[in-house]
């Protein structure tokens, strides 16, 4: 197996993992979201609740789909050599649906904010909840990008030093 077809294989694979953390988490919020209509206190929400309910319930629908799609990629695509191909879509469809899941998670704590104290604490729940996962899902990253762009290159590896790889 050459270098390339192997870093693909392990590329495949690291996208799989971490996609079936996400599917799982989608599936909890798209559930619990499905089941509220039919709670008694569905019926009390005002029609602008209602509006935030649908679409948050739109996004998480559309976040699970995309997490699943890669998937159904590799099933519809087996043994025929697209995995560069699996890779670069899987990628994109997974980056697409984080996104609509933290826009969903954020879509969720404003709707539970404005239904148990009122719209504009739901509005400041939202804003907040926002800024947390641009700063986590976002900055975090961005940071530690910039500091690795701008940090003396070692001679040897992490597992060099660590005394786990070659000397």
């Amino acid at each position: 197996m050459s270098e390339e077809t192997t870093a693909r294989d392990r590329n495949w694979n690291e996208l799989l993992q971490e996609l079936r953390v996400a599917q799982t988490g989608l599936q909890i919020l798209t559930a619990f979201l499905v089941s509220l209509p039919f709670q008694q206190r569905f019926s009390s929400l005002e029609p602008g609740q209602v509006r935030i309910y649908l679409a948050v319930l739109a996004t998480s629908v559309l976040a699970t789909v995309l997490v699943l799609a890669p998937v159904n990629y590799h099933r519809t695509l087996f043994r025929q050599q697209e995995k560069e191909w699996l890779v670069m879509a899987g990628n994109r469809c997974a980056r697409a649906g984080l996104v609509l899941s933290g826009l969903a998670a954020v879509g969720v704590v404003w709707l539970i904010f404005d239904v148990v104290v009122g719209d504009g604490a739901g509005i400041v729940a939202a804003v907040v909840g926002l800024l947390v996962y641009l700063g986590v899902w976002g900055g975090v990253p961005l940071v530690k990008q910039r500091r690795a762009a701008t940090a003396p290159t070692p001679d040897r590896s992490p597992r060099e030093r660590a005394g786990d790889g070659p000397s």
